[in-house]
């Protein structure tokens, strides 16, 4: 699965927000070419809400367990909450296997998952756990306007 199919396939959540900062924006260097996506029904990036899921193309500090700064790669970062997380991940996987669900390197222990380069192993999971996330930050909106 190419990381634009992904892009994609979020857009057309209802209420999604997909930011992808581009060079010489508001954003840090670090953070162009990334995406991350949210629920904002309004098109506004949330002040006071993180992403409910990323996709990340180069190393970030203390997080290059991945090798995402060799040609072709990109990891995709899902929260899942640590119940779930527990049950999907593989055991052994390595932090730099491609099409295998594994712990996110910095934020597993928070409920995190990661997949470096879905494939035909994980991309219906990748899509399935990226909807039940963007339901869940759905929820959690909704829970804040009442």
């Amino acid at each position: 699965m190419e990381m634009q199919q992904i892009i994609e396939t979020v857009r057309r959540f209802d209420g999604a927000l997909v930011v992808t900062p581009d060079a010489g924006g508001a954003w840090p260097e670090l953070a162009w070419g990334d995406s991350f996506f949210y629920y904002a029904p309004d098109g506004k990036m949330p002040e006071r809400t993180q992403p409910y899921g990323t996709i990340v193309t180069k190393n970030y500090p203390d997080d290059d367990a991945s090798h995402l700064d060799e040609p072709d790669r990109f990891r995709v970062n899902i929260h899942v909450g640590r119940d779930r997380a527990t049950t999907l991940v593989a055991n052994g996987a390595a932090l730099a296997d491609v099409d295998v669900l594994f712990p996110h390197p910095l934020y597993g222990a928070a409920g995190w998952v990661s997949v470096v380069n879905p494939g035909s192993r994980t991309e219906g999971t990748v899509v399935k756990l990226l909807r039940d996330a963007h339901q869940a930050a759905h929820d959690r909106a909704d829970r804040r306007v009442r």
